[in-house]
């Protein structure tokens, strides 16, 4: 058995014995999402349109992460319309700013890999990169929206009567209190996975500005700051469709008691 294998069973164990059925639920959903991402490179290497496909691909990974480590039919309805929204607005941000920033394709560092390699595979690397840029946005999104529509969930089952104004402040607090380890998180993701690159840096003696200016250094940085702006938007979003949920279920069983009466 593989070193992957061996790590995989003990997370499904891991997962089980702490989670339970939705732990056994968020393992399978993290497996389907795999199935899902492999289908995407596929279906952009037959050349279908790498955005088209990322956008499709991104919402049912949002669906599977979200419905599928939920129970709550509330929550996990209010965080995957939020996650669908803060998706739509990333895509009009990243397309514009992947085109400015010119960073598609591979840097001088990729070279002896690429050697004896044909690069002429008739595929828009702009659309390449935009698509991948979308894709390392989803986890943030969905953990976020979940994280704010599950805290305001139990708020209204501990306190049924609270206002729709002081929901959304709740949302937002709860929002604040995320966003500060999320973006650590997000951070120390990129300096783990990226440490043999700015070992590489020192060795070569990059100097600051070239650091600045390296075209996969850059790359990487727009994706951690293009992950920290869907946070931040996910706060506000999802606390306003969670406030416009509540709402229209309150006018909803209002009415019906009217026609009772």
């Amino acid at each position: 058995m593989s070193t992957i294998n061996v790590l995989g069973l003990v997370l499904l164990i891991l997962m089980v014995l702490v989670g339970g059925k939705a732990g056994l639920q968020s393992f399978l959903a993290l497996l389907l999402n795999f199935g899902l991402l492999f289908l995407a490179i596929v279906l952009v290497a037959f050349h279908f349109p790498p955005l088209p496909v990322t956008l499709v691909v991104g919402l049912l990974v949002l669906a599977l992460t979200i419905f599928m480590s939920s129970g709550d039919d509330l929550s996990s309805t209010v965080a995957f319309l939020a996650s669908a929204a803060v998706l739509v607005i990333l895509v009009l941000l990243i397309v514009p700013v992947e085109h400015w920033a010119l960073v598609q394709g591979f840097g001088p560092e990729d070279s002896e890999d690429l050697e004896g390699l044909s690069v002429l595979i008739g595929i828009n690397f702009v659309q390449v990169t935009t698509a991948t840029a979308i894709l390392s946005t989803l986890g943030a999104i969905a953990e976020a929206a979940m994280a704010i529509a599950a805290g305001l969930s139990e708020i209204l089952e501990q306190h049924p009567q609270v206002t729709t104004k002081a929901l959304l402040g709740d949302g937002i607090t709860v929002g604040k209190q995320i966003i500060g380890t999320t973006f650590n998180t997000l951070f120390f993701g990129f300096f783990g996975g990226f440490l043999a690159l700015f070992i590489w840096f020192t060795g070569v003696h990059y100097s600051f500005g070239e650091i600045l200016n390296d075209k996969i250094f850059v790359s990487e940085i727009l994706m951690i700051l293009f992950a920290m702006v869907s946070v931040i938007l996910t706060v506000p979003i999802t606390a306003w469709v969670m406030t416009r949920a509540v709402a229209g279920q309150r006018r909803r069983a209002a009415k019906r008691s009217g026609d009772e009466k």
